[in-house]
């Protein structure tokens, strides 16, 4: 049984669902601490800009004070002339502060979007790296359309952190604390009753800002699952037309987008009340700070004493000084100033919490553990020097084994050949299921071993054991004399070709298709391999012929065409065993005649493994393995099973239909 056979179908909530629990913890942080190391030193500039920029905005809220005790009482009050020049020179030194805050504000913004960005590329590259590492196994359980989440949303999520709410948070603290401080040195009094309310409006909000976290989180989940599901259906559109299950996808997409908006609707409904709930406390704050200011300020008046105390105070040697209408409206401005950066942090909560839902999402990707390939023994260019194979670095067309025995320390070359043997082999995809039972068969170059059987047989999953796809529960399989188990994966499957049923086209031109599994290859050795296969003729009426530019998986030709390419390819990469997983089952009878031509040219002289369901094309195999249910029943040439009269003579007779 395949792979694609025993995979379970999946809908809402299925296989592309997202079952890992995502959470905000300390080990995600410190992860996506990792990424900023690199950028320390324009990390350290950013701070400092935030500061002289924080630093700015509490100097407009204190320069009210000297403007007007200092400057616009008097001149009402008709003193001196020579305080306009004063009060000129003042301003001039208020608009440079201004100035610095802007041009720092700039610099850290400018600074961020490169960190981001750079952040974001080496998170992409890790992911990309990683995912070459990942077994088939992994894709053969997670839809596309979740694993595309990981590189759209979630990214997103990052850059939305690291380039906005990072700024902003540091901004605002760097503002709080810088307000903080002025408020004291303005009134310890009106600043003790700024944090009463601060501290009510905290408790509060800070529920509320719970609440926002969880959904974001769960609106991250629902996203990628629908994600998934449409995914799916875009690639199965034909399927789904065909079986007229328009009105079922909707329904199931129904309950994927309700969980979608209904999770997004109460994260932005929390999220978006936030803002108004802190507006409403500094409405308080300022009320309450303008009403007991003013209470102080006419005490003072009217009992001549000075009851205000102040850092400001303490600082002069005083403990306590006069409470002015300078200081009241430099306060209340003051009051604007801290609840406003606290309001931003607020909202940065949201942020924070999608960013650490999709920085969770794509360190469960990179923590995937990646294909294990213990295997020693390399695949290396060879010649025969004195009748001896021996290695070397020029390209000679002949290959070897290059096998290193650890008791020893000495190194034996095996020439390649393409023997294969398979010895009482089981297999299960998962432990509780066995698929493979007690297998056995050699292939030797130059034979053609056909696969026969039902669905679910067992046909592709020998295929995806040769190439170490997955690997076996017992029994052996050796190459050229070699267990498989010891040979470097890459290395076995480069000595190994395969022609799918489900043609992969990438986007490029036709010559770069062709060359796909052998880069190095020319022109001429492109060429020769599309006219081997019959695909000549086709790819010479294309628009640009062999330079044609293919995309969206060659969507611009026939099925029979995008076969051939694939057919193609395989012969282009030389390798001296082939595996032909139902190859010609999506071109026409009489396309296939040619390309049958073409593919026994192909298969000559090398070991060829092929899956049909289409029997007329194993007629000339030189062995026949016929499975079922995860056994080979019978075996022999076309003639020695008809004269049997058994399973493959029913199959081929129609006595009994394959599928």
């Amino acid at each position: 049984m395949s792979r694609q056979e025993s995979r379970p179908m999946h809908g809402p909530g299925g296989r592309g669902a997202y079952r890992g629990k995502v959470s905000l913890d300390k080990t995600t942080a410190r992860r996506m601490l990792g990424y900023f190391r690199p950028y320390t030193g324009r990390i350290i500039v950013v701070g400092i800009c935030v500061l002289i920029s924080a630093a700015a905005s509490v100097a407009s809220a204190m320069f009210l004070q000297p403007l007007i005790d200092k400057y616009i009482a008097p001149l009402i009050s008709g003193e001196s002339a020579e305080l306009y020049s004063q009060l000129f020179g003042a301003i001039m030194m208020m608009a440079c502060i201004y100035a610095a805050g802007v041009v720092s504000g700039l610099m850290y913004n400018l600074i961020m979007a490169t960190v981001s960005q750079g952040i974001l590329k080496k998170i992409r590259d890790d992911m990309f790296d990683h995912m070459q590492t990942l077994p088939i196994k992994y894709f053969d359980t997670h839809s596309y359309g979740d694993v595309m989440s990981y590189y759209t949303n979630d990214t997103d999520t990052i850059r939305q952190l690291i380039s906005q709410t990072i700024p902003q948070t540091i901004s605002s603290l760097f503002t709080v604390i810088a307000v903080f401080c002025a408020m004291l040195y303005t009134s310890v009094w009106l600043t003790l009753i700024s944090i009463g309310v601060l501290l009510l409006s905290t408790g509060v909000v800070g529920k509320v800002g719970k609440a926002s976290a969880k959904y974001f989180v769960k609106q991250q989940e629902s996203i990628a699952k629908e994600n998934g599901f449409i995914e799916e259906m875009i690639n199965g559109q034909k399927v789904v037309k065909v079986f007229n299950h328009e009105e079922a996808a909707k329904r199931d997409f129904d309950i994927l987008n309700d969980e979608l908006c209904e999770n997004s609707t109460l994260a932005n409904k929390y999220g978006n009340v936030m803002m108004p709930m802190m507006n409403a406390f500094s409405y308080i704050m300022y009320v309450a700070v303008a009403a007991a200011g003013g209470a102080l300020a006419v005490y003072s008046l009217d009992s001549g004493v000075n009851i205000n105390l102040s850092l400001a105070s303490l600082f002069n040697g005083e403990v306590f000084n006069a409470l002015t209408l300078g200081m009241i409206a430099s306060f209340l401005t003051l009051t604007k100033s801290f609840m406003r950066p606290i309001s931003q942090l607020s909202q940065q909560v949201n942020s924070i919490a999608m960013a650490m839902a999709g920085a969770k999402r794509i360190f469960t990707l990179l923590d995937e553990q990646s294909e294990v390939d213990d295997g020693y023994v390399t695949l290396v260019n060879a010649k025969y020097v004195d009748g001896v194979l021996t290695e070397t670095p020029e390209k000679t067309g002949r290959w070897a084994w290059r096998h290193p025995h650890k008791a020893d320390g000495t190194v034996t070359y095996t020439e390649l050949k393409g023997n294969v043997v398979i010895d009482d082999v089981d297999f299960g995809y998962v432990p509780e299921k066995q698929v493979l039972y007690g297998i056995s068969l050699y292939a030797e170059p130059g034979q053609k071993v056909a696969f026969v059987g039902a669905t679910g047989a067992g046909k592709t999953t020998i295929t995806n054991l040769i190439n170490r796809f997955y690997d076996i529960d017992d029994g052996k399989i050796r190459y050229d004399g070699i267990n498989i188990n010891k040979i470097r994966k890459g290395d076995l499957r480069r000595s190994l070709g395969i022609v799918l049923q489900d043609v992969n086209l990438f986007t490029g031109t036709v010559m770069d298709n062709l060359r796909y599994g052998k880069p190095d290859a020319t022109d001429d050795e492109c060429i020769a391999a599309a006219k081997l296969v019959n695909a000549d003729g086709f790819i010479r009426m294309l628009p640009e012929g062999y330079n044609t530019v293919l995309s969206g998986d060659g969507s611009g030709l026939s099925q029979g065409q995008r076969q051939l390419l694939s057919i193609a390819r395989a012969a282009v990469a030389d390798p001296p065993v082939m595996i032909l997983d139902e190859a010609t089952s999506q071109i026409d009878t009489r396309t296939e005649e040619i390309v049958q031509r073409g593919m026994d040219a192909l298969m000559k002289g090398r070991t060829v493994f092929v899956i049909a369901h289409r029997l007329s094309t194993v007629r000339n195999a030189d062995v026949i393995m016929v499975l079922e249910h995860g056994r080979i029943i019978e075996r022999g040439n076309h003639q020695k099973l008809i004269a049997e009269k058994g399973k493959y003579y029913q199959l081929y007779t129609g006595a009994f239909e394959l599928e």
